[in-house]
This record gives structure tokens, sequence and C-alpha cells, in this order.
């Protein structure tokens, strides 16, 4: 299904983190408007290969393939099997709950790693083609803790915010051939949101939105397909915040 009219077709996509949860959706989305995708995923074999064929059952085109992003060879590898890159969304990424005086620096490290160095490493490896092109759209996830701050939070908060600035700094060293635009969740549902990875009391935290609920990942998604369509043309270093109200800036 495409939505709006959007189409993707000859371009190739590169989602990171895209065997589960925002990424899959994302995935699935993009390749249902004409994209070839890259399942990116990490020790996710099973899962990547489902969404790879929940895509080509329905006529797209996808490939998985695994890379550690915080690992900047795999990351080059990755991007250099790929071909030319048109698009990138850089979703992978972990949530740790601890208080931060308990916080080690190891803790510190994995967090700020997955979430905000894995964006550095791929936005490096696909921007300097496509500054030689003149052409590329790259879609960051952040989320609305970037703004709000949470208790027991602070590594993933202050990776999502890095991701935000980040996603701003690029945005006017790239203009106005390649499109850089983030994306800022509320509360989703998905893995992240379990007490396998949060506790209950958090939990009931993020349920205490305008919308009393968590968003589904589809609407996550189509936010995503739309900063990279044409629809979205004028958008440059925006971050668009699909949270239900839990941020109204």
């Amino acid at each position: 299904m495409t939505i709006m009219n959007i189409t993707l077709h000859n371009k190739t996509a590169i989602v990171t983190g895209a065997a589960t949860g925002i990424g899959r959706a994302i995935a699935i989305m993009l390749a249902d408007a004409g994209a070839t995708v890259i399942v990116n995923h990490l020790n996710r074999a099973r899962e990547a290969e489902q969404v790879v064929q929940i895509i080509t059952s329905k006529g797209g085109h996808a490939h998985a393939v695994e890379a550690d992003v915080t690992n900047a060879h795999q990351v080059r590898q990755m991007v250099a099997s790929c071909g030319q890159i048109d698009i990138l969304v850089n979703n992978a990424g972990v949530i740790a709950e601890k208080p931060f005086l308990e916080i080690t620096e190891a803790d510190w490290d994995h967090v700020i790693n997955s979430d905000l160095k894995s964006v550095f490493l791929c936005s490096q490896a696909v921007l300097s083609e496509m500054a030689k092109r003149d052409n590329g759209i790259i879609v960051n996830i952040s989320s609305d803790l970037a703004y709000l701050g949470r208790e027991d939070y602070s590594s993933y908060c202050a990776a999502k915010a890095g991701v935000i600035g980040l996603t701003r700094s690029l945005a006017r060293e790239f203009a106005p051939h390649i499109r850089i635009n983030a994306v800022a969740p509320g509360p989703v549902n998905t893995a992240m949101m379990t007490t396998e990875y949060m506790s209950e009391e958090c939990i009931e935290k993020e349920k205490d939105i305008p919308y009393q609920r968590f968003a589904e990942p589809d609407e996550i998604a189509t936010t995503v397909l739309f900063l990279v369509s044409d629809y979205a043309r004028f958008y440059c270093g925006q971050v668009l915040g699909p949270n239900g109200g839990s941020v109204m800036p």
C-alpha cells in the first residue's frame, strides 16, 4: 500500500535496527512505496528475514544485512555492499533504566554508542557519496525524552538529545541538496515498552499523555515516509513529533 500517493521507486533505503519494532514498520512501509530496502540488524537474523519475506511476498524488494552500527568498519562494509544509497533511516538504538549514580562507564558507553555514535557512523558513511551526487535523504529517530528528560534514563535522554543536535548541524552543513530531518516519537508499542526494558512505574508514567495510549509502530513509520517523500522537500533540520501530546513545543 502506498500512502498519500508517495512513490519511492528506483530508490534504495537503509533502515538500521529494522528487524523489529519501529524499524520493522519503517522498512515495510518504505518498501510498500516502492523502495528497495536494506533491513539492517544485529543478531536478529530470523526476525530480519521475516521482514524481508513480508516485503517480497507483496512484490517488493529487500535484503537483510547484519552489521553492528556502532562499529565503523562494519558500517562501511554494509554501505559499500548496498550500492547507491538514496535514503538512510537511523533507527537502531537501545534503552536502559538505571539511577544516574549507579550508571557505570560501560553502561553509558553502550547507550551512547548504540543511540548516537551509530547515527554519526552511518550518516558519515552515506554522506560521502550523497555529497558527490548532491542528492540524498536522512531521517534520524530521536525521542520525546530528548525534550522531557526522565529520571533513571539519563543516558538515553542524553543520546536522543544528541541525535537532534546532530540532525540540525548536518542539515545546515549539507543543505540544500541533501535533506536531513528527525522524528521524535512518544511512547510506542514495541518490545522496548515492556517490563523487560522498563519498570512498571516508568511505563505508567509514559501513558500519562493526552492520548492516553502508546503509538503503534505504523504511526511513526508514516511520519518517516512523509519526510523521505517529495511532500517534505522544504523540510530542513526539523524534528517531527508523533507523540500523542507528550511534548507541545
